[in-house]
């Protein structure tokens, strides 16, 4: 009794099929987790961050703060 040659026609093919769509399901999932949990919070945070934030009051506390060096405070 003799062991069965082993398939060699077409190995690289199927093996390649294989791994390939094992490859692209992993990615496609990768991106969707990535996309759920970093830059949805992410764009929700700064979504939030600017309902609240007022750009001239910044500009007024910096100002007075003497961060700017060719506005003077309000006070002189």
């Amino acid at each position: 009794m003799s062991l069965q040659k082993p398939l060699m026609r077409g190995l690289l093919a199927k093996r390649l099929r294989f791994h390939l769509s094992i490859a692209f399901s992993v990615s496609i999932a990768a991106a969707i987790a990535f996309k759920y949990t970093v830059t949805e919070p992410r764009k929700q945070a700064y979504a939030d961050f600017y309902k609240q934030y007022d750009a001239a009051k910044e500009f007024k506390a910096m100002r007075e703060a003497g961060i700017f060096e060719s506005v003077r405070p309000s006070g002189e």
